[in-house]
């Protein structure tokens, strides 16, 4: 999860803004997480999806070229 759609239970603020100390300390620990995530990481589902479908698309039309 992102914290750009989180909103702070202590000030009721986007926690990205970062407005109260709980909100910092948040957005600080999430973006740690964040860090060992790899280049796919970021990428909702439906982003992971849509990607592995052009991905088995690609080679089917390649294995129909070589046959």
């Amino acid at each position: 999860m992102t914290y750009d759609r989180l909103v702070c239970a202590n000030c009721a603020a986007p926690v990205a803004e970062g407005r109260c100390p709980v909100c910092r300390a948040s957005r600080a620990r999430l973006e740690q997480q964040g860090q060992g995530q790899g280049p796919l990481g970021g990428m909702n589902p439906m982003m992971l999806i849509a990607l592995l479908v052009v991905l088995l698309c690609a080679l089917a039309l390649l294995a129909h070229q070589a046959a």
